[in-house]
């Protein structure tokens, strides 16, 4: 894994203000959830994600802990896909789900993924290759 392809899989995540976080459970179905931001643990190959992950990625990441991100500038179709595995799901912010009536939901929490990335390859329409940069 190159830093400094990590760096600009970062800046492209920071210029879009999202991110596209692909799981799947054990079985293998996957699902796709967008993020707020990815961010660089320093010194090293870990970032971090931030969203309002739907339960079914979170409950994904318990028996499956591989990952994908997905990071795209659709304007210069520049963009990187980084795959590696979740290290840790912290908790943000919980709210306590108060809605007036009968509770028919789960909580909503924001929810910070870490994950070492492994390998990073290229995203865009133009043609390319899977291998990494």
């Amino acid at each position: 894994m190159n830093p400094e392809t990590l760096a600009k899989t970062i800046a492209v995540a920071q210029k879009v203000g999202h991110v596209l976080v692909a799981t799947a459970d054990a079985k293998g179905l996957p699902h796709i959830s967008p993020a707020e931001k990815m961010a660089l643990i320093p010194g090293g190959n870990k970032v971090t994600v931030e969203a309002w992950f739907c339960p079914g990625a979170i409950s994904n990441l318990q028996s499956n802990r591989r990952i994908a991100l997905v990071v795209w500038d659709p304007k210069s179709d520049q963009g990187y896909q980084a795959v590696g595995e979740t290290e840790g799901v912290e908790d943000v912010v919980l709210m306590d789900g108060y809605v007036p009536g009968p509770a028919s939901f789960l909580p909503q929490g924001k929810k910070r993924l870490l994950i070492r990335v492994q390998k990073i390859m290229s995203f865009q329409h133009a043609p390319h290759t899977d291998e990494e940069q």
